[in-house]
């Protein structure tokens, strides 16, 4: 049943590929995003100056947070976009989640995003939750702003979260990984040719491809807490993954690396119509509950 549903999904995406001007893609980014489950509780908040929303499902344990930062790489992305995914990260967690909507690329460029993640992070434990209660999560770009943000905290010498979880993370933005060529002809998402001048919008003109909070494969990533990365087979994106879960177990991270057969890029957003997508966000919620002491 679960290829079945992929294949209709990537016949879905190859008929109406993501392209057209920055506004466009933007608005069709956010159209496609599900609607959420009536009963997860869903309020605007803003957070050190951050828009966001908390999602407070039925029954939530409100000492323990999910932060999520969405993809789009950088310059696409919304709370709408992802809302109705959050909303079920925080019921497979048992707790509350905190969408960011930081600010994008090109009229906010890099470190604007870690900075807004930053204060967003900082809002919460000023704000009734211990840092050992919080867990970061996002997905593509925002697989990579979460583990930027951990550098970012890291460095600032602030209390870490207690885990961190990369979905199909966007972690080198000069995109140099071999998967990029071996996959390029069965991911119906991402190409190299898409993303490539996302990551110079990130960055800024003349800006660092290579800074260390903006791609974190090229930062030293020793101290981060526990990861969990998970990418899908049928992605260009899986070098990023893989060389992200490499490096931070050689940092002495612990970093467990999930590979999913036949998923495409953040198969999660497509939870409502995919087995495979309910089942790498119940994985998650494990993950979530086991770091927070759900």
């Amino acid at each position: 049943m679960a290829n079945a549903e992929i294949d209709a999904i990537v016949e879905q995406l190859r008929a109406n590929p993501l392209g057209g001007t920055l506004e466009e893609m933007r608005a069709q980014f956010d159209e496609g995003g599900a609607e959420p489950a009536g009963d997860v509780g869903i309020k605007a908040v803003t957070a050190n100056g951050v828009p966001c929303e908390l999602h407070t499902p039925p029954g939530a344990d409100t000492d323990r947070v999910i932060m999520y930062v969405h993809g789009g790489g950088y310059v696409i992305g919304s709370l709408k976009s992802h809302r109705a995914t959050v909303a079920e990260l925080a019921r497979a967690g048992g707790c509350q989640a905190l969408a960011v909507d930081y600010r994008l690329a090109p009229e906010n460029p890099y470190p604007a995003a870690v900075d807004d993640s930053v204060s967003a992070y900082n809002w919460l434990r000023t704000n009734g939750y211990e840092a050992n209660k919080i867990v970061i999560a996002g997905d593509s770009a925002g697989g990579g702003l979460t583990a930027g943000t951990l550098v970012a905290l890291r460095d600032a010498g602030l209390p870490l979260p207690a885990a961190g979880v990369c979905i199909s993370p966007w972690v080198d933005l000069e995109a140099t990984g071999e998967s990029y060529e071996t996959r390029k002809d069965i991911d119906p998402m991402v190409t190299k040719e898409l993303i490539g001048p996302m990551g110079t919008a990130y960055v800024g003109e003349g800006g660092d491809l290579k800074a260390t909070t903006a791609c974190p494969i090229h930062a030293d990533l020793t101290g981060l807490p526990p990861l969990l990365i998970q990418v899908g087979s049928a992605e260009v994106l899986y070098s990023d993954a893989e060389t992200l879960a490499n490096n931070a177990k050689a940092a002495g991270v612990e970093a467990t690396l999930e590979e999913w057969p036949d998923m495409v890029h953040v198969w999660h957003l497509f939870h409502q119509q995919l087995e495979d997508g309910r089942r790498a966000i119940a994985r998650i919620g494990e993950f979530v509950k086991e770091k927070t002491g759900g």
